[in-house]
């Protein structure tokens, strides 16, 4: 390829030409940079909060579905929250899981033992 020191000189080519390197010239700032040396695989950051949005998810629903067993349904719906409960403890959300657990229990404990007496 011959030497071109005078850019006006130079070849044409679209787009190609107006991003390509030339001695001495600043570069034009529509050109696509390369990120490599400033943006390695040790400086990225995983983001794992897509679980965290999963495991909370069945926390939630399980203690939703245990506070509505004390109004309706409370042997069905309270066994839905317990088990929510536990899906959701065996996924990493304890807090959520063992208070949808002990909704549940409730729920169902006073259905069966104190309802009937009342």
């Amino acid at each position: 390829m011959a030497d071109y020191k005078d850019i006006e000189n130079a070849p044409r080519r679209g787009e190609e030409a107006k991003n390509q390197d030339f001695v001495e010239i600043e570069p034009d700032s529509s050109r696509n940079e390369e990120f490599a040396a400033e943006f390695t695989a040790d400086d990225y950051a995983v983001d794992d909060n897509d679980d965290a949005d999963v495991n909370s998810m069945y926390g939630w629903i399980g203690l939703a579905l245990s506070i509505i067993s004390f109004f309706v349904w409370p042997i069905v719906l309270g066994a839905a929250g317990i088990i929510l409960g536990f899906v959701s403890r065996a996924r990493g959300a304890d807090t959520l899981g063992n208070i949808a657990i002990a909704a549940g229990a409730i729920s169902i404990l006073v259905t069966l033992f104190i309802l009937p007496f009342v």
